[in-house]
């Protein structure tokens, strides 16, 4: 570490955003170690969260400069928010964390390929017509036996840590993950009980399209207008989740205007999201905004909290079939301790007749993906992403249920061919009801 006096330089500048002394009622009592997924694989002071208060502190009060090695302590964290949840002294670490991470982004703190490699990231991912173009030409390699073959082959090693991460991700691309094939509009089925928004996500409708086909489908078979905006983009998680301020404020307010614009006259009861690292940056928009006058004007909501809230319609329920497999649910972090979101998914999968729920032994340790972390900190993360497949295994699940597109895919990343699949609840829930998930697609326009 760089330590220097406060004779040598000014004073540093108190962290943007936090109230005097938000890092006092640390005691360094030590139960956030056991929690922490950097200090699991790193096993150093430095990289958990009590060693990083100190080094705040350090900083604030002059005694040490955040240089090029004090800030790799911070980028080797998660940001899953496990720490908050076993603090017995109420330390907002996830306040601390998002504080800090703008500071980050200085050339001088990271070497130029890892400045390059996140500009090329922030650059793709959250724009969809842009992560199509660099998609279509993979295609034909993705899933294919040509990816099998380099991957045996060893190939890929040759192309660096980041990018041979970013490979190894790559999952099979559906045709439906290259169009918006949703209707402005799809009419609730019996009854109508209200009329909600759904946010796409920017990875999942091209990852894992399948996932707001089931979404949409369950929702309009509980009796729901769905409304989903043609021209939404992204929600900002992915530069949030990076403290790049600016680009998440101009996400937001655009996806802001596109829903108020598709809701009209009528308005929305709720928006709705299926994807829980979304779900988290969209529920603090009234804060990235400056005001909840320029957020949604409704709530925004995951949609297992929604249907929770709302119950499953009558009819729903009465057409869930006996599925008879076991389920092992994983607690993503950016919903477990993000949003506090941890019975309402496993209620609803209970609602399935012969479905077996089934819990992992460390649920609320992070699997490594944490937005773009397993590209960024690939050794890292594919330790974590190990560790959770294999905690996850030995519950004997033959399904994992996952609500988070990047856990999903870190975690069939590490799964063996073998394993347990990884399917989302809403997916679940529709197959239970023998929804025909083709038929979202054509639903009736209001």
């Amino acid at each position: 570490m760089s330590a220097r006096s406060s004779s040598e330089t000014s004073p540093p500048s108190r962290l943007p955003g936090l109230p005097d002394g938000v890092t006092d009622p640390c005691v360094h009592c030590g139960f956030c170690l056991p929690t922490c997924a950097s200090y699991r694989v790193l096993g150093t002071e430095m990289d958990s969260p009590r060693g990083r208060i100190h080094t705040l502190k350090a900083i604030e009060a002059g005694e040490l400069a955040l240089d090029a090695t004090v800030a790799s302590h911070f980028d080797s964290c998660l940001g899953c928010f496990a720490c908050v949840s076993a603090c017995p002294s109420g330390v907002r670490y996830d306040q601390l964390i998002e504080a800090t991470r703008p500071k980050l982004n200085s050339a001088e703190l990271r070497s130029p390929w890892q400045q390059t490699f996140r500009q090329l990231l922030l650059a793709v991912l959250p724009y969809p017509s842009r992560l199509h173009a660099l998609l279509t030409p993979l295609r034909a390699y993705a899933g294919g036996p040509l990816q099998t073959l380099i991957r045996r082959s060893g190939l890929t090693r040759l192309l660096g840590p980041q990018l041979e991460a970013m490979e190894a991700l790559l999952p099979p691309l559906a045709a439906e993950g290259f169009a918006d094939r949703f209707p402005l509009v799809t009419a609730a089925q019996g009854e109508r009980r209200g009329r909600v928004g759904l946010v796409l996500g920017c990875v999942q409708r091209c990852f894992d399209p399948q996932v707001n086909a089931a979404t949409l489908a369950v929702l309009q078979a509980n009796g729901f207008e769905v409304v989903v905006p043609a021209d939404q983009g992204c929600c900002g998680a992915v530069s949030h989740h990076q403290g790049q301020m600016e680009q998440t404020r101009s996400l937001a307010s655009d996806l802001v205007r596109s829903f108020a614009a598709a809701a009209g006259p009528e308005g929305l009861e709720a928006v709705l999201v299926a994807a829980s690292g979304c779900g988290h940056t969209l529920k603090a928009y009234g804060e990235l905004l400056g005001d909840e006058q320029n957020s949604f004007s409704c709530p925004v909501l995951d949609v297992h909290e929604f249907l929770a809230a709302r119950g499953l319609s009558a009819s729903f329920r009465a057409a869930l079939q006996p599925l008879p497999i076991t389920v092992a649910y994983h607690d993503a972090c950016h919903m477990i301790h993000g949003q506090g979101i941890s019975s309402e998914p496993r209620s609803l999968l209970r609602s399935i007749p012969d479905l077996q729920l089934r819990e992992a032994t460390e649920a609320g340790v992070c699997c490594g993906s944490a937005g773009i972390y397993n590209l960024v900190q690939p050794q890292e993360a594919a330790e974590l992403g190990q560790l959770k497949v294999e905690d996850l295994s030995r519950t004997g699940a033959s399904v994992i249920a996952s609500a988070n597109i990047g856990c999903s895919l870190q975690l069939r990343r590490h799964l063996q061919q073998d394993g347990p699949e990884v399917q989302h609840p809403m997916e679940l829930l529709a197959r239970a009801a023998g929804l025909s998930l083709e038929s979202t697609t054509s639903a009736d326009a209001a």
